[in-house]
Order: C-alpha cells, then sequence, then structure tokens
C-alpha cells in the first residue's frame, strides 16, 4: 500500500537516506538531483553513500517506488517534499542559490494540501523570508491557507554505526500549527523521536549551534595539542583523564583540522548573519576558524620538523598520506583538512601518494599532483614519511607500524618507536 507521493530533492549524504526510509515506509519516493551522472548511478543500484550499501538502493529500485531523476516534472502530484541541497560557502558568504532554484522549480507543481520542507543547514529566517515567498510568488499558492511549510534540520553523521536517520531524535517546526502537525506527520513513520519547537527559525538557529558547539570544542582541543607538544605533554593522556570526571566535561579529540559538509561551513553562516543583523562579531567562531583552518599548515610544520631530524627536506621526500575524506569510514573529501595537507605538501615540491578506499576516483582525481595508491607493504616502505590523517577502520595499522621508517600520526591509531602523534 502507498502511503504517499514524496519528493526528496537531493540525493547527497541526507537525501538518500532519507528517500531509503521514505521507501520503507511505504512511499512512492522521486529522488531528485541536478547531477545527471549521480542520476545515472542510482538508477544502476550503484550507491556513493556508506550508509546506503547497494543493496539497500536496489531493493528500493525493485519495488518501484524509488525513482531517480533529474526532471523536475517528476514531481508533479507530490504529497511531502523535503529539500536536502547543499548550502556551501562562496567567498566566505552563505550561498543559498541552490535552495532558491529548487524553490523555483519545485513552485509550479505545489497543489492545495501539500507539504514543502526544508532540511538544508541555513541562517535562522530562511524558511520564512525566502524560501516561502519564493513558493508563494512562482505557484500563486500561499502558505498556511493552500500548503504547509516546515523546517526540519539534518541530524545525519554519515559512517555512525549507532546513530541513524530512524533513532536519531529530529528537530521538526512550521509556520504555524497546522504546517507543525504536517510536518510531524511525514516524519513519525519512520522517526523514533520527534522533538517540535516553536518556529523555524528557531530550529534553524538550533541546527547551526550544535555543529558551532562542536566546532569550538575542536579548535579548544587543537590549540590545546599545539600548546602540550610545546610543554612536553600528551595532550590525549590528558584529555583522557579530564574525561573521567563525571560531570562538567565532555570530551573532544584533536585531529588536522574539520571538514565535511557542516563544521567548516554552519558557524560561518551564524557568524555572518549575527554581523549582518546584529551588528557584532561572533568572536568564539572566528577564534575557532583560525585554529581550525590552521592546523593543517601546523601539521606539514611537524612534519617537516620530523623530517628534518632525519636529515630529510620536505621537497622531494616521498610522502604517503593516509585518508583523504574528512572523517573515518566515509568518502566525503568536501573541506577535507587530509586534502588541505596534500595540496601544502605538493606546494612545497613533495612527492605525495594517498591512500583513500573510500572515495571514487572521480573524487580524488580532484586533488592535484596526489599519486593514488593501494596501502601496501612496498608503499609505506618507500616512504620517507607515513601521515595518517583520517583513521579509516579498513587500514591495516598493524602492517603501518611493522614497514613504515617514520609516522605522523594525527588520530592516535599507531604506536612504536617511529611514530610521533600531534
Amino acid at each position: 500500500m502507498i502511503m504517499g507521493r514524496t519528493v526528496i530533492i537531493g540525493q547527497g549524504y541526507v537525501g538518500l537516506p532519507l528517500a531509503m526510509r521514505a521507501v520503507e515506509a511505504g512511499d512512492d519516493v522521486v529522488g531528485l538531483d541536478v547531477d545527471t551522472d549521480r542520476v545515472k548511478s542510482l538508477g544502476a543500484g550503484i550507491s556513493f553513500v556508506e550508509d546506503v550499501p547497494d543493496d539497500r538502493l536496489a531493493w528500493a529500485l525493485e519495488t518501484g517506488r524509488y525513482r531517480p531523476s533529474d526532471d523536475y516534472a517528476d514531481a508533479a502530484g507530490f504529497d511531502t517534499c523535503a529539500i536536502t541541497v547543499p548550502t556551501p560557502l562562496t567567498d566566505g558568504v552563505p550561498d543559498i542559490s541552490h535552495i532558491e532554484q529548487a524553490a523555483l522549480r519545485l513552485a509550479p507543481h505545489l497543489r492545495t494540501g501539500c507539504t514543502v520542507i526544508l532540511e538544508s543547514t541555513t541562517y535562522p529566517g530562511t524558511t520564512e523570508t525566502v524560501l516561502r515567498p519564493l513558493l508563494e510568488h512562482a505557484s500563486g499558492l500561499s502558505t498556511p491557507d493552500d500548503f504547509f511549510l516546515g523546517y526540519s534540520p539534518e541530524r545525519i553523521d554519515p559512517g555512525n554505526p549507532t546513530w541513524h536517520l530512524d533513532n536519531t531524535p529530529k528537530l521538526v517546526s512550521g509556520i504555524d500549527e497546522a504546517s507543525l502537525a504536517a510536518t510531524m506527520r511525514f516524519y513519525q513513520r519512520f522517526v523514533e523521536r520527534l522533538v517540535p519547537v516553536s518556529a523555524p527559525r528557531t530550529a534553524e538557529l538550533t541546527k547551526l549551534f550544535e555543529n558551532t558547539f562542536r566546532h569550538i570544542n575542536i579548535a579548544l582541543v587543537n590549540e590545546l595539542a599545539i600548546v602540550a607538544n610545546q610543554l612536553g605533554v600528551d595532550v590525549r593522556e590528558a584529555i583522557g583523564a579530564a574525561a573521567t570526571k563525571p560531570f562538567g566535561f565532555m570530551a573532544f579529540e584533536p585531529g588536522p583540522g574539520v571538514g565535511g559538509h557542516c563544521l567548516p561551513i554552519d558557524p560561518s553562516y551564524l557568524s555572518w548573519q549575527v554581523k549582518r543583523e546584529v551588528g557584532q562579531r561572533f568572536r568564539f567562531i572566528e577564534l575557532a576558524n583560525d585554529v581550525n583552518e590552521g592546523m593543517p599548515r601546523y601539521v606539514v610544520q611537524r612534519l617537516a620538523a620530523g623530517l628534518n631530524t632525519r636529515c630529510k627536506p620536505v621537497k622531494g621526500s616521498r610522502i604517503l598520506l593516509l585518508g583523504l575524506a574528512y572523517k573515518s569510514n566515509v568518502g566525503d573529501l568536501r573541506e577535507s583538512p587530509a586534502r588541505a595537507v596534500a595540496e601544502l605538501l605538493v606546494a612545497q615540491g613533495a612527492d605525495v601518494h594517498a591512500v583513500e578506499p573510500h572515495a571514487s576516483q572521480r573524487d580524488t582525481g580532484h586533488v592535484g599532483g596526489v599519486t593514488i595508491v593501494d596501502l601496501t607493504p612496498a608503499e609505506l616502505a618507500a616512504a620517507d614519511a607515513v601521515v595518517l590523517l583520517t583513521d579509516h577502520d579498513d587500514f591495516d595499522y598493524d602492517m603501518v607500524e611493522r614497514h613504515a621508517r617514520y609516522v605522523f600520526d594525527t588520530r592516535a591509531r599507531c604506536y612504536g618507536d617511529a611514530v610521533e602523534r600531534l
């Protein structure tokens, strides 16, 4: 029994899992995406999202209730549409053009009683002051009289084995009570717990606050790692000891920086809006940006110092990078600090090789000057330095310890006399 006709705009790390859950809940789902190559791959049963394995995608296709498409005409007659398009920074300024284009192309297909829900991360006010007027003007309909409009920010953590779309509490909001109720009706069929808030602006701010909290605390431990190294203290031992306190502390781990579609971007959405509307600087975000954006350069500096003690310059040295993705067990290279490290090393004349089993050749091909290789004893032995940047679980760390002459480990996964940690 088909429960409803659903359109999910954007078939990436957020939209594709959402489309799968809607199909599993009984909906007839159209997955819209402007990337024609992605649409073709999905139609052939090939998933690029780790949280949606090929067999799950194949099942959805076989039901006949999931159809990937790049044609907005396929949105006609929808009951619910969720917009999950990216919201990057362009020249340091929030870029919501993907939301605007989705709204303009969706609007002709709005009909009385339908529901539109924005999931993309954005600044407070976007749903009501940007999305709403675009939909109303282009469709000739009005909300809440003719259609419902809500905001429910994504909380997807790619590669997380414990928390998924269905068991992660989901924020929901609407421009009025009827829109909130419509938004809740859609998600309550496949999400265990909904958390309603009073207005889209509150939900939009909450999403930015969640990521800003993490961004700032990662910056704190990253700067602590720099200071601890200078003081001769093992920063991870100190963090582990502090984590034994049962109240008032939350442990974060240092690393080569932050990446992905959230942490390097979302806090800047908040600081940009605060400066634009309130006329104030959000100084914590600015400081966190300075620290986290500087970590790839610090990693290269530490690596150069380690090579120098071994009588080798960076220029001409063969350096093997383990991982180019922004986090473990995913293939997403967006805003990855590992990619920034690679580019810095190439610019300094290093012979850079990299192992990235989770990313496609199409994605790794954009990292200029880097040779993509498999992780083998020969590659490890040939490297003047091995740099662990992304700690994928399928890396053979025992093999790394056996064959590498010098390891600079930014993720605390390797041990031995040849290993230096961030």
